[in-house]
């Protein structure tokens, strides 16, 4: 085995003393720096948290235009959604006004052409008796008129004042 030596009290008080100083030196560093970052701020007049905040304040400002401008065409949206509504149920109802009257008529229509059947076959049952009752009865000539005195005088009259 490898024997290590010991270690000397030198070098161990170096070690000890190195990290703090390391620390100390860091610690200078940052509060320089945070220090310059402080007075770089206040002459400048530029503020980060100021302007950070005038665009948190404008972004919830456009934030509520564009709130209200959904809210406003949403209730466009609903208006035109309801008067479509109302457009649909006035063309259903009229479809329905128009349905009952086609059905109406087609029950007249029936109706009507029931009524000429039947009156297509009375006149047909009445051509029928008629000519049975024409077959039945004997063939006669029509006998002549018989004239009345009056009218036998008054067509002599007219005969003679012509020729």
């Amino acid at each position: 085995m490898v024997e290590l030596a010991p270690r000397n009290s030198q070098t161990g008080s170096l070690i000890g003393v190195q990290p703090i100083a390391i620390g100390a030196v860091a610690l200078v560093l940052v509060l320089f720096g945070i220090g310059s970052i402080a007075l770089w701020r206040s002459f400048s007049g530029n503020v980060p948290e100021t302007d950070r905040m005038i665009a948190a304040r404008q972004l919830q400002a456009r934030t509520a235009q564009v709130s209200e401008a959904l809210v406003e065409k949403t209730k466009g949206m609903e208006v035109t959604q309801q008067e479509s509504i109302d457009q649909l149920q006035e063309v259903q109802d009229q479809l329905l006004t128009m349905r009952k009257q086609f059905a109406l008529q087609q029950a007249d229509a029936r109706r009507l052409s029931d009524q000429v059947a039947a009156l297509t076959e009375q006149v047909e049952g009445l051509r029928q008796s008629l000519a049975s009752a024409q077959a039945n009865e004997p063939a006669a000539e029509p006998e002549p008129r018989k004239r009345s005195k009056a009218t036998r005088s008054a067509n002599r009259k007219r005969h003679k004042s012509r020729g």
